[in-house]
């Protein structure tokens, strides 16, 4: 096992998990998470993985390990959530992949349910490597628009007659979920031990559904979750101001998260770190009825974004109340300020802000790796193969040409190019 000694192993861990469809940029305390997080060992079987979804068989054939035995160690990393095994809901065939950061390592870290003394140790290296790395800049410095989840507005809370999808509706969402779970926010759970938390929001709190559900479930990191109480989760998180950010998908949706501005990630970008693309936005903004307006200026004490300004009541210098102002560059269309005005003079309408919502997870995971320069890993995604490598520089160098980055986000070629990675992959669901 000498080739596994010094730092080598992990700063190969670090250059495979930087080439994931979400980069995890290297900084100094990047090497002193991995090492917490993974032995050895198993930080050279992760580096040696395929980059895509694969059949346990395939990771075998690429890493150069019996498939059985391959099998017996793949277990715990996916019981710590550092490798995900998903059930194709059609087929319930197996496939695996190194978790991504986010979703995956950063949360899956932090679910785990009991009292562990390495959570605040844990959380510490997490915090260390957010603030002070290059993650945010990375994933969101170039104004990138397929991110990994979106505001889901509160219910009730439209102008009549405004059209909705029912990828829109929050119960829409809910009732197509075939399984659902819930367990403890990481966000929520990091500020727990840091510091810094200023809502009284229970940590139990992350849903999910469908084949994120049953990851989940399987490996101890939630709980099953009956459809009532979610609706429960989701009601109280509307009484609280809470923001429902959920998968940023059209169909087959695997989380909504329950975010407060004081722990949620997303949401601290935004503020904090002047990330205005944190969070992908909801393609709904606030409409003031200025008649019915008072003034009172909840929705703007609402606001978990900072989007409102300006609304004062009536007074002896201002013989009528003044309506809020919005900043549509930072509104996430969450519908959190509507829920907030008593006289139901602020509803939400149609928004004027692009954004691209993918269909699937599958297609969001391309078009994720196409803006962060990292596609040619999910095509020649064998990390060991020299030929691969070759041909991994030379598609790389390609897809940085705007014309080929705008074919293939084109609907048209964008569908041939999935349909066909899907066929390579043998994994096409959820």
């Amino acid at each position: 096992m000498g080739h596994l000694a010094g730092k080598d192993v992990y700063r190969r861990l670090a250059e495979r998990l930087d080439g994931a469809p979400v980069r995890m940029p290297d900084h100094p305390a990047l090497g002193p998470l991995l090492r917490e997080l993974f032995e050895p060992e198993q930080a050279d079987l992760v580096a040696r993985m395929p980059w895509r979804l694969s059949r346990l068989e395939r990771v075998a054939a690429v890493v150069g390990e019996p498939p059985a035995a391959l099998e017996a160690r793949l277990a715990p990393l996916c019981r710590q959530g550092l490798v995900l095994d998903l059930v194709h809901p059609g087929t319930g065939e197996r496939f695996y992949m190194p978790s991504p950061f986010v979703v995956g390592i950063y949360e899956f870290t932090l679910m785990r349910a009991g009292p562990r003394a390495d959570h605040a140790r844990r959380a510490r290296l997490l915090h260390e490597y957010l603030e002070r790395g290059a993650f945010f800049r990375e994933n969101l410095g170039d104004g990138q628009q397929v991110l990994i989840a979106r505001a889901l507005p509160h219910a009730d809370t439209f102008a009549p007659a405004t059209e909705i999808l029912s990828s829109e509706r929050v119960e829409a969402v809910v009732e197509g979920a075939a399984l659902l779970a819930v367990g403890i926010c990481s966000c929520r759970h990091e500020r727990e031990h840091l510091g810094g938390r200023a809502c009284s929001t229970p940590l139990e709190t992350c849903t999910a559904m469908g084949t994120a559900a049953e990851y989940l479930l399987r490996h101890g990191l939630a709980r099953p979750l009956s459809r009532a109480e979610l609706r429960d989760i989701i009601a109280r998180s509307r009484q609280e101001g809470l923001v429902l950010a959920a998968d940023a998908v059209a169909r087959d949706v695997a989380f909504i998260c329950h975010c407060c501005r004081c722990c949620c990630q997303l949401l601290r970008g935004l503020n904090e770190r002047g990330y205005l693309n944190a969070l992908t936005t909801a393609p709904f903004a606030p409409r003031c009825e200025t008649p019915r307006c008072t003034g009172c200026g909840r929705c703007v004490e609402a606001c978990p974004v900072g989007a409102l300004t300006g609304a004062a009541p009536r007074s002896a210098a201002r013989p009528a109340p003044a309506a809020p102002r919005l900043d549509a560059a930072r509104c996430i269309g969450c519908g959190v300020c509507a829920t907030r005005c008593a006289q139901g003079a602020l509803r939400l309408g149609p928004g004027t802000r692009r954004r691209i919502l993918p269909e699937s997870s599958f297609e969001r995971v391309i078009l994720q790796s196409l803006e962060r320069g990292t596609l040619q890993n999910l095509v020649f995604d064998d990390p060991s193969s020299a030929v691969q490598a070759r041909m991994r520089a030379l598609l790389g160098g390609l897809l940085r040409l705007g014309p080929v980055q705008r074919a293939l986000v084109s609907d048209a070629f964008r569908s041939r190019f999935l349909r066909a990675l899907a066929a390579v992959s043998g994994y096409d669901g959820p």
